[in-house]
């Protein structure tokens, strides 16, 4: 092939190379510009990789060097300065940076919209960026701020924004102008000299004996480092998050027990390189008939996924003991059984890690959501004293509870261990969705009951939940179906029962909402049910029932700050006014507490008046708990926000656990205000604050919070305390005259409302995810095996399809959270799914029971 002469970002290029390299993999590879990202490996679907090429968008990834001749191509980093702080400060502002992998993509797909004459409507809009994916914001405020930059386009510039940064103001997200423009770098951004790259061989059978694995073909090739094996692991290869059951490996002799098990490390100079070699080890199997139903595995008769052990993990119960009573006394019963399905999280940024020797360790660079989890596995993994092992948290792009489990982290640093060298392990989009732990499908046999006044009375339910090859946490998620099983509402007898379930399917882990989902959409149902066997309201019955101060869960908690009424409340008008529309309520724990110990540490340097450093170990994935860190240390003691960071590094020392559901808000808040006090303390007397900060230059102030008095559901307690807080919810789904979402209601009580913009960010992103839920997003498996591999197969709503959402914040203080908070990383899709179904029942007079939904 000749020389392709081309221009990139106002500079002149010729390139030389194979004319089959896309200008993806040359941006990335060859020039270190890595504002356009890999999210779809080569599919074109999700436009992580926009770029513009002769004035018009197009997919890097799709776009063949051979191509470009004569072109002239623009990336974020070579756009005109005024746009590029315009665009980003907009973006900031308004709130359109969650997790920030899709957000260059998005900023070069509406270059566009600034060169036409007329301004584009809101509607123009949309469709504009709907080939781009987004799993974050629901788009809504990417929408807004696009919108917002239109309208100030022809201004010389947009200043940085600042906004009040005191607690219950729209503060920007920390980092948000770099995370839009793509100027943050991302795990795979990062590059060290010389570093190699890993690619893991996966099995090809969810349960076979392995009975040799060659790596000789693939060892030959010019530039192979290594191919590393189960043999090569120098500590115990078995890890996991609760139970030790999850091999970093599988050797020969052994059985494979999921598609996800890795059986070789290829290392190389290159990752296509690695890949080429990787597709040359030779394995031989002996198949086995896998076990991949949930009926399949309880059977007397079934095959043990893991010899000599049960298929039931575990079996958590609660029963009344006026159960059967309460059901024969009843006016009205109804009785279901309900399935939902396994889903892919779908978070862009797929699954990476880059570890290199230290001392007499590892350095670790991860994106998972616990990087002192991390450490204690990879320590155990490499037969390492932990403190030998230093986890530094790079924010990811999107987790949703997928990067709890350790991924490539621990083949990352084994290779980088034993070659000595830095090493990078990143997956493609196919071998991520082969790889993490997906939603549990749960399977519901449920009964309800009411009386003559529509009173809920007692409530049945038998579920199985599919946790797959490997325990994860699937255990707590099928403990949340129990505990959530009585929904949003006081009833009195129950007779629950949940249990967790081994297949040979990819594992189910931890998925935004965490198992109540599912159980939510079964009794949303059955109230719905009961309103048409009564004649009830459906509004009515709900706020009748609903919990409120005082009131018992399930599990005996005894509640408080509960504002789940002035949810419905808010929702009330708008559901009466609806033609056709579906309500359903939520509620969901904070994630700190059932039986277990939480804590949180924060460390805070003064490092003079113009840096402070925040050190904790909790991981931002498009949450904001940097944000809220700063937001805090501010609200206490005055310190300027713009001279804080943030950094998440296992070198401090200050252990913390995975986060999720809110955790961080709850536990990292109270630290930082336990260390706070210590500071406003000697920050006390005359004079500008800066001067005094000044004074305190090289203070180190240690912050922590306990959380220990809870216990497990079902344990033994004369007044349990199951979880450290709750939040609420009430939700409206409406239709349009054709039966399509128009539009969502959600009402939200999340106690202090920390941050509005983020606040209102995280309900639209989950009303998505809900919505997608409910209607399209699935990842069927046969014979343990996805039928698709692709992005664009797993049903991830785009923009043109987002209905409009209202979000409405309802504030009533918990008495534990930090300044009464309660967070809102869950709850907000908890009922979306169940109003989704039961505007569609009222629609169609005909009601489904299986998600998604299938439309009549």
């Amino acid at each position: 092939m000749g020389m392709i002469h081309f221009q990139l970002n106002g500079d002149d290029y010729v390139y030389r190379g194979a004319g089959g390299t896309t200008l993806l993999g040359w941006l990335r590879n060859e020039r270190r510009i890595t504002s356009p990202k890999d999210g779809c490996s080569g599919e074109g679907s999700c436009g992580a990789c926009t770029v513009e090429i002769n004035g018009h968008a197009r997919l890097a990834c799709r776009t063949k060097m051979e191509g470009l001749n004569g072109a002239v191509i623009l990336t974020t980093e070579g756009l005109p300065a005024d746009f590029r702080q315009l665009i980003a400060s907009l973006f900031a502002a308004h709130g359109a940076v969650q997790c920030g992998f899709c957000s260059p993509g998005f900023i070069m797909r509406s270059r566009k919209l600034f060169k036409q004459a007329k301004r584009p409507s809101r509607e123009e809009i949309v469709r504009a960026i709907s080939p781009n994916l987004c799993r974050c914001t629901g788009y809504i405020k990417i929408v807004d701020a696009i919108e917002a930059a239109l309208g100030a386009a022809d201004k010389t510039g947009a200043e940085q924004p600042h906004g009040e940064a005191r607690i219950g103001k729209p503060y920007p997200k920390y980092q948000a102008m770099e995370t839009a423009l793509g100027d943050r770098p991302f795990v795979d951004d990062l590059h060290v000299d010389g570093m190699l790259y890993g690619v893991p061989c996966f099995s090809r059978h969810p349960r076979a004996v392995i009975r040799s694995v060659d790596t000789s073909k693939a060892m030959a090739m010019d530039g192979v480092k290594a191919v590393l094996t189960a043999g090569d692991i120098p500590g115990d290869k078995v890890i996991g998050l609760i139970q030790q059951d999850w091999p970093l490996m599988i050797g020969v002799g052994e059985v494979t027990h999921c598609i996800s098990d890795v059986l070789a490390l290829v290392v190389a100079e290159h990752e296509a390189l690695a890949r080429e070699a990787a597709s040359l080890v030779e394995v031989d199997y002996e198949v086995l008939e896998p076990v991949t139903s949930m009926q399949q595995a309880i059977e007397v008769d079934s095959p043990e996924v893991h010899p000599g052990r049960s298929n039931i993990l575990e079996v958590c119960s609660i029963r009344s003991k006026d159960v059967d009573q309460a059901f024969r006394q009843a006016a009205h019963k109804v009785t279901g059984v309900y399935r939902t399905q396994h889903v892919e999280h779908g978070f862009l940024e797929t699954e990476c890690a880059l570890a290199m020797p230290e001392g007499n360790g590892i350095r670790l660079y991860s994106q998972g959501q616990g990087v002192y989890v991390d450490r204690r596995q990879i320590a155990r993994l490499l037969d390492l004293p932990q403190e030998e092992v230093k986890v530094v948290q790079v924010a990811n792009g999107g987790a949703f509870g997928g990067k709890e489990d350790l991924s490539v982290q621990g083949h990352a640093a084994l290779a980088a261990w034993l070659l000595n060298r830095a090493v990078k392990v990143h997956l493609d989009r196919a071998e991520s969705i082969r790889m993490h732990p997906k939603r549990h499908p749960v399977e519901m046999e449920i009964s309800l009951a009411c009386n003559q006044a529509g009173k809920l009375t007692a409530l049945r339910l038998r579920a199985l939940g599919d946790t797959g090859a490997y325990a994860s946490v699937g255990t707590k998620v099928m403990e949340r179906v129990v505990g959530h099983a009585t929904g949003a509402y006081a009833i009195g007898a129950v007779d629950i029962e949940a249990r967790t379930i081994h297949t040979n399917n990819i594992a189910s882990g931890a998925m935004r909402g965490f198992g109540v989902p599912q159980v939510v959409f079964a009794i949303e149902s059955c109230i719905d049910q009961l309103c048409q066997a009564g004649g009830f309201d459906r509004w009515q019955i709900r706020y009748d029932n609903a919990l409120s101060d005082g009131a018992r869960t399930a599990t005996g908690q005894a509640l408080e700050g509960v504002g789940l009424r002035q949810c419905l409340l808010a929702v009330k008008e708008e559901f009466r006014q609806a033609r056709y529309a579906g309500i359903a309520c939520g509620i969901k724990n904070s994630g700190v507490g059932n039986g277990m110990t939480d804590e949180s540490q924060v460390k805070i340097v003064i490092n003079g008046a113009g840096k402070v450093r925040i050190h904790h170990g909790w991981t931002e994935m498009g949450q904001g708990i940097h944000t809220m860190a700063i937001q805090t240390l501010h609200q206490e003691t005055g310190i300027d926000p713009s001279v804080i960071e943030v950094v998440v590094d296992t070198a401090e020392e200050i252990p913390t656990g995975m986060t999720t559901s809110s955790r961080g808000t709850a536990l990292l808040g109270n630290a930082i205000i336990d260390a706070a006090k210590k500071i406003r303390k000697d920050l006390e007397g005359p004079g500008e604050l800066n001067l005094r900060l000044e004074k305190l230059t090289g203070r180190e102030y240690v912050g922590s919070y306990v959380c220990d008095w809870t216990c497990k559901p079902g344990e033994e307690a004369d007044d349990p305390k199951i979880h450290f807080a709750y939040g609420y919810a009430a939700q409206v789904a409406i239709l349009n005259e054709e039966g399509a979402i128009c539009r969502v209601v959600a009402a939200h009580d999340a106690g202090k409302i920390m941050n509005p913009t983020l606040f209102e960010g995280q309900v639209q992103g989950a009303v998505h995810m809900g919505i997608g839920y409910a209607l399209s997003e699935e990842l069927p498996m046969k014979d343990g095996v996805p039928e698709s591999f692709r992005l664009k197969d797993m049903g991830i709503l785009r923009a043109n399809a987002m209905p409009e959402v209202k979000v409405i914040g309802v504030e009533q203080s918990d008495p534990h959270g930090p300044y009464g908070a309660k967070g809102i990383g869950e709850i907000g899709m908890v009922p979306t799914a169940a109003a989704v179904a039961n505007a569609f029942a009222a629609y169609e007079g005909t009601r489904s029971t299986r998600l998604p939904l299938k439309r009549g």
